[in-house]
């Protein structure tokens, strides 16, 4: 169940909209491994992360390559857009 902050509600929509068909953003569940859960491939991962930082104005480059190693549910990627946007404040 979503909690409807807008850092979750723009990391849902993002990942949906890189996914297969079918899986809608509020459906998403937050700690399903995104790439053994709902076949994230790593350029889709890419793509989710640059479109996410641009929804939610937190710099890409605020995270190192372990850091995006790292995120691999959507809840891990809410926390730490949240950290950054909170730290860019």
């Amino acid at each position: 169940m979503p909690t409807d902050t807008p850092i979750e509600i723009a990391a849902r929509e993002a990942l949906a909209r890189v996914l297969e068909p079918g899986f809608g953003a509020a459906i998403l569940d937050l700690d399903v491994d995104m790439a053994e859960g709902l076949g994230l491939t790593s350029l889709n991962k890419v793509v989710f992360l640059m479109s996410v930082c641009d929804d939610t104005e937190v710099s890409l480059s605020a995270f190192t390559e372990s850091d995006v190693a790292g995120m691999r549910t959507l809840r891990d990627v809410i926390e730490a857009l949240a950290q950054n946007r909170d730290e860019g404040s």
